[in-house]
């Protein structure tokens, strides 16, 4: 009887995944027909839980797959760093304290924590970073710094942005760089009333605007162009006749940290008396960076747990997040902050896990960088991995219910869609490029329907 019940499991079983993979056949070979699809490239893959092929499209061929991207990134910092990990921001002291006077210069520096600044978290936003330093400061007897302010951003290298991003990306909002002290997610907010620049939320010292941006439209279809270190930034495109919100990168974010920082402290007693700098700033001016000093370490601030970083990274898809912790990886592993050491460590933390290096080109962490090319089964082969990990929930807790009901990652670039997730027993990933249709995430959606 015993025996009965297993050959019958297994027919069912046999039967249930034939019949899957004709539908999904079906559904695939309706896709491909579509005018839409007349010159894409599509790869799809689906497994069980114990890893077996479901159904397969094309698996192995390499693709631009945007923010699907993210989740190689993401389950390699859970387990190289730990859910638990903190990034930190310290402030230090050259001088000495006499009678309420610095005689020396205030340093703040950061190990590259992303978090710094941001409105995401419950008791780390703006100001609650500086209220306690300004809590440290008066702590220490100090009104008046009668030196600079130094924003020691040398955690990290000089290159702040990965190789091969558009650079119509780059000013805007989720092109922001990664530096080692960043603010407010290296974002900053324009308020627009049509081509008419009001304000932006912080100050941006230096920064000259030219504005090409003409009214048209009910949409915000207008660019942002920044660029790392520069003083001139330029918005084009079109913005609708009435108020509106447009987001863009910061092009310096530790001068603009030093402005809002020692404004807040003047607001508050404390003077500061000589300028704000960066040593990236005093590298540009050719002067010998000093180092930062340790000994008079006086304030830590610490950042929110991995495992919470990870859940926005995953569900807002923030690009900084992942340029970030490829860094940060790279600079924990091989001593080495840059995106090239980064790129290295990913891929051979891949590779390591049984993923064929053939099918996992990466040019960022974040899927932004339309030279990347990763397969739908590599996607699927991490995600599988993923689950078996004791951090799987802080890895999947960040993914997104979709309108056809699924929890997924996906990941959207021009001409380009993809989705990676699980569903049931099912583990999948869909990707395709060079859609030439306004509806690719009713499209693939409605082949993964195919799985209900």
């Amino acid at each position: 009887m015993k025996s009965i019940c297993i050959s019958l499991l297994f027919i069912s079983t046999y039967y249930s995944a034939q019949n899957l993979s004709q539908k999904m056949d079906l559904a695939v070979k309706n896709l491909l027909k579509t005018e839409a699809c007349s010159a894409a490239q599509l790869s799809v893959y689906i497994a069980d839980k114990e890893g077996k092929m479901l159904y397969e499209y094309q698996p192995n061929i390499g693709l631009t797959t945007a923010s699907t991207q993210k989740i190689f990134t993401a389950a390699a910092a859970l387990e190289t760093l730990g859910k638990d990990y903190n990034y930190t921001t310290t402030a230090s002291f050259t001088g000495n304290i006499q009678q309420n006077n610095l005689q020396g210069n205030l340093w703040i520096s950061s190990n590259g924590d992303p978090t710094l600044g941001s409105w995401r978290y419950d008791g780390f936003e703006p100001e609650n970073f500086k209220e306690k330093l300004l809590q440290a400061l008066q702590q220490k007897d100090i009104l008046t710094v009668k030196g600079d302010l130094i924003m020691d951003d040398s955690y990290f290298d000089f290159q702040t942005i990965p190789g091969g991003w558009p650079w119509n990306d780059l000013g805007n909002y989720y092109g922001a760089g990664v530096w080692g002290l960043n603010w407010r997610e290296n974002q900053f907010d324009i308020q627009m009333y049509g081509k008419e620049m009001k304000k932006t939320n912080i100050n941006l010292p230096n920064v000259q605007w030219v504005n090409d941006v003409k009214v048209a439209g009910n949409s915000d279809n207008s660019l942002v162009f920044t660029a790392p270190h520069s003083n001139i930034a330029y918005i084009n495109g079109t913005l609708p006749a009435k108020s509106i919100t447009v987001s863009g990168a910061t092009p310096n974010p530790p001068l603009t940290f030093g402005d809002e920082l020692k404004k807040y402290l003047q607001e508050n007693g404390i003077d500061i008396m000589g300028k704000i700098t960066s040593a990236s700033q005093m590298r540009i001016e050719g002067n010998t960076k000093t180092i930062y000093p340790k000994n008079n370490e006086f304030f830590t601030y610490s950042s929110p747990k991995l495992g919470k970083i990870i859940y926005w990274f995953m569900k807002k898809s923030i690009n900084l997040y992942g340029e970030t912790l490829i860094k940060t990886m790279a600079k924990e592993k091989m001593n080495e902050g840059t995106y090239q050491a980064g790129m290295v460590y990913l891929k051979n933390f891949w590779k390591n896990k049984g993923i064929n290096e053939r099918s996992i080109n990466f040019a960022d962490g974040s899927g932004l960088s339309p030279q990347n090319y990763v397969s739908a089964k590599a996607e699927v082969q991490a995600l599988l991995y993923a689950q078996k990990q004791p951090w799987f929930n802080d890895f999947f807790d960040g993914f997104s219910t979709h309108d056809n009901g699924m929890k997924m990652k996906s990941g959207t670039m021009k001409n380009t869609k993809s989705y990676a997730g699980i569903y049931g027993n099912y583990t999948f990933s869909i990707i395709i490029n060079n859609y030439q249709g306004n509806n690719s995430s009713e499209a693939l959606q409605k082949v993964l329907n195919s799985l209900k």
